[in-house]
């Protein structure tokens, strides 16, 4: 009893112990020198996980997103390489403002509180993180540089100001981006629905760099498909032709249209304009009814779409009685309004070719327009066939000159005609649309512009940044920003004039603080640039950044656009952020998302209170792979807390015999020795791979413990003598190194027991020994027709000959065959041997 007493592990103990000893050495987790004469010569590795927001406490999904990386991060340090591996904060934001609103409490006082809360947690949980390199984005050391790479992108024509019709959040009361904006709904506000409204906006233009984005995708075979896909079709390029129909009776007026298909346009039969196409005012000016529908339709599509329902909408049309004008063969074409056409899509008019796409087939026959047949099969046979007929794999038919070409052909011809005849041309269009940038609220990167009556718009010169975001403000979610009424932030005077100006009231979207912040990383002290180019390039790309999927587009496309942006400057030479994105999965909690909003939240404090900080985060990467859904189970934390009492309680139990030993034995392991040899190097091979690419962390855990288990099975034999010291010290030693990434404070512990010098992570990861880690024996399925009905040991090495010697002669085997000879046998070496038999 005494002895169990001594040998009891208790967390509680161990691991504010080391969590001192860390602290009290912060260089520790920090990188050496990127560049000059005491440069490291170690290869860098730079491992990242999405940096969070404050909101005041982590829970389990962000301690399994951390323990991904940080055991990522432990194992290269082990490997040898220089790791930069650093943690900071997405400080600004709506939540902040809204707490300060419910809690009257200043924002950056709520966000601070919250980001010394987490910084304790995260320490507590110890996260191998180079705090010197920390970051917050609310702080002007920081957003200043915001700021600065605004006035660069205004510089290069990449920000600009417009009227424009945005997204409204009621709640949020600001604008939001088309990414922010999910089923119709604010991202952060699941239930409320998003309103259209026309303001003056900032915008980047994101789509100068649209064609390169969505090439650049191709070159990241280290991303998901998945996330690689979402950024495809967000970015939504499409090959067409835009094509101008004049105005019939409107001189000079023309309604420009898009269509991938112009080889179907000589069976347009209408041309169909949205609702707030800027013409429609114009060709119904004369007629109060049909501006009436006009009017009640846009009412209708408005409803829809703040609903997420437009694709619901009945289809609906109101013609305007006038027409258009076919440039390709003079045809007259009613204009229409309908409430399927959108103007933020494409021209805001469509061409309807109802004889060849179903949806205008259906408006066709609903309003009893013409239906056209302009497109007939390559091999015509004769027979008849129901339109609307939609393939591209056909020849035109009906179409004055360019009868028999096929579509491909016609579609080039055509493009040629217009562009000659001065009515169009062909055109690469693309959904996605530049990234609004302002934001109506105070909790956010001042936008560094002035607004002179004399002189217009003027950026704020580099040496005036950075423009302070003034820190005690009533704030209010009505009448606009509130900066708007802070008189010592709002007046100032103009650069250009000395004269009396007003400054920008918007702040900028948050997502700007996080499309950059991994270069910050690289030199986060820097005061006169936002990093130095030369560390910058040393570290870029990331090597593995870790993420959930639901920033693929918000988040990722961004900061790929402005890596693009940072290289077209000089600053960098890398054309995208990361060379490999790791998606994680999400933390299961009573079959929903663990979330604040759902109210199923699981506190790491409780759970290190109970179980120590190794088991929670072991458990996290231990109960599923890293890419699929975690079930939170409080049980199975409770496991793996009784799991490594085990490996405490033996290395403790056997670090008197592996003190004993003096290097490797010099003879050639026997019996017992052999086994436990052979089963540990097979364990460092496989977490060595799984590290390697896999990363199956569960399967590496569960072949520790397969370890462990085989370890206490030959107890008897550790203490007797029957195993050598070496072998002891080699298996303890291998046993503690293979748990550091996973249970640091654990094997810090058992690491100073087995009276080893220096830190474990900057131990070399143990490397296995190919032909101890070789098996003697494999484990050979045995089917009878196809069915599994026996397993039998066989040699490693067997030949097919002793595969089915071997199956032939197990008793199990010789019952199913029941005295039947098989008339094959067929036998797929070290897999498996299949008897058929009649």
């Amino acid at each position: 009893m005494a002895e169990e007493r001594e040998l009891r592990y208790e967390p509680a103990a161990i691991e504010p112990k080391w969590q001192a000893k860390w602290a009290a050495n912060p260089a520790m987790y920090s990188v050496e020198a990127a560049s000059g004469p005491q440069a490291t010569e170690k290869p860098k590795y730079y491992v990242l996980e999405m940096l969070p927001y404050p909101s005041g406490q982590l829970h389990i999904g962000h301690v399994r997103n951390y323990s991904i990386g940080d055991a990522l991060a432990r194992y290269m340090w082990m490997q040898g390489y220089n790791v930069l591996h650093p943690m900071g904060w997405d400080a600004f934001g709506l939540p902040a403002e809204n707490a300060a609103l419910k809690n009257n409490t200043p924002p950056r006082e709520w966000t601070l509180q919250n980001i010394a809360a987490m910084k304790r947690q995260m320490q507590r949980l110890g996260f191998a993180y180079d705090w010197a390199n920390e970051i917050t984005t609310c702080l002007p050391d920081y957003y200043r540089w915001n700021q600065w790479f605004f006035l660069r992108m205004y510089e290069r024509g990449l920000a600009y100001r417009k009227q424009s019709k945005v997204n409204w959040c009621s709640l949020c009361a600001t604008v939001l981006a088309n990414e922010q904006v999910i089923d119709g709904r604010c991202w952060r506000h699941e239930d409320n629905i998003v309103e259209q409204r026309n303001l003056e906006q900032w915008f980047y233009r994101i789509t100068e760099y649209a064609q390169e984005l969505l090439d650049g995708l191709d070159k990241l075979p280290g991303w998901p498909e998945k996330v690689r896909t979402m950024q495809r079709n967000w970015i939504g390029r499409s090959e067409g032709t835009e094509v101008d129909f004049d105005v019939e009776d409107f001189p000079g007026e023309k309604i420009r249209v898009f269509t991938t298909r112009v080889d179907t346009i000589f069976g347009a039969t209408s041309v169909q304009l949205a609702p707030e196409h800027p013409l429609v005012p114009v060709l119904t000016a004369d007629d109060a009814d049909v501006e009436y529908r006009i009017s009640a339709m846009i009412d209708e599509q408005k409803v829809a779409r703040e609903t997420d329902n437009l694709g619901a909408l009945a289809k609906e049309g109101v013609f305007t009685g006038k027409y258009a004008i076919n440039p390709y063969c003079g045809e007259r074409v009613p204009i229409w309004v309908a409430n399927y056409v959108l103007m933020e899509y494409g021209t805001g008019a469509i061409m309807s070719v109802p004889g060849h796409d179903d949806r205008d087939f259906e408006f066709a026959k609903k309003y009893g327009l013409k239906i056209r047949q302009v497109i007939r099969p390559v091999s015509d046979t004769g027979e008849t066939f129901t339109l609307p007929f939609n393939s591209e794999d056909g020849v035109l038919q009906n179409s004055g000159n360019f009868d028999g070409l096929t579509c491909e052909q016609a579609k080039c011809a055509l493009q040629i005609e217009a562009k000659q005849g001065g009515f169009g041309e062909a055109k690469v269009t693309f959904r996605l649309r530049d990234w609004g940038v302002s934001r109506q609220r105070y909790w956010g990167t001042p936008i560094p512009m002035v607004n002179c009556p004399a002189h217009g718009l003027v950026p704020v010169p580099d040496e005036q940044l950075p423009v302070l975001l003034p820190e005690q403000i009533a704030i209010t979610q009505e009448g606009g920003s509130p900066l708007g009424k802070v008189p010592e932030f709002l007046n100032t005077t103009c650069p250009k004039c000395d004269g009396p100006a007003t400054r920008e009231t918007d702040t900028m979207d948050t997502f700007v603080d996080s499309s950059w912040y991994f270069y910050r990383y690289t030199d986060a002290k820097n005061s006169s640039a936002p990093f130095d180019s030369a560390v910058a390039k040393y570290w870029f790309p990331i090597d593995q950044y870790i993420g959930g999927v639901e920033h693929a587009i918000l988040h990722l496309i961004y900061s790929r656009f402005f890596t693009k942006v940072m290289r077209d400057l000089g600053m960098i030479t890398n054309d995208e952020p990361a060379t490999r994105l790791f998606t994680q999965g999400m933390v299961i909690k009573d079959g929903a998302k663990m979330s604040k909003s759902k109210g199923n939240v699981v506190s790491p404090d409780d759970m290190v209170a109970r179980y120590g900080a190794d088991a929670t985060r072991m458990y996290a990467l231990f109960a599923a792979p890293p890419d699929r859904d975690l079930d939170w189970q409080e049980d199975g934390v409770a496991g793996v807390s009784r799991f490594l009492a085990r490996v405490y309680r033996l290395v403790r139990r056997f670090a008197p015999v592996a003190l004993t030993a003096k290097g490797k034995a010099d003879v050639a392991p026997t019996g017992v020795s052999l086994a436990l040899l052979r089963k540990l190097h097979q364990t460092i091979a496989k977490i060595t791979l799984d590290f390697a690419g896999r990363w199956h962390f569960n399967t590496s855990i569960a072949a520790i413990m397969e370890l462990v288990n085989e370890l206490t099975a030959a107890e008897a034999a550790l203490g007797s003598g029957e195993v050598s010291a070496a072998v002891v010290a080699e298996s303890l030693r291998s046993l503690v190194l293979l748990i550091a990434p996973f249970a640091p404070y654990l094997a810090a512990e058992l690491w100073e027991e087995l009276g080893e010098e220096g830190d474990v992570l900057r131990t070399p990861w143990p490397a296995s020994d190919a032909a101890l880690a070789k098996e003697d024996e494999i484990e050979i399925p045995v089917q009878v027709n196809g069915k599994l009905r026996s397993i039998v040991r066989v040699a490693a090495d067997a030949d097919k000959g002793a595969l089915e010697a071997a199956a032939l002669a197990d008793e199990k085997v010789l019952e199913w065959l029941g005295g039947k000879t098989p008339v094959k046998v067929i036998i797929v070496p070290a897999k498996l041997v299949n008897l058929v038999v009649k």
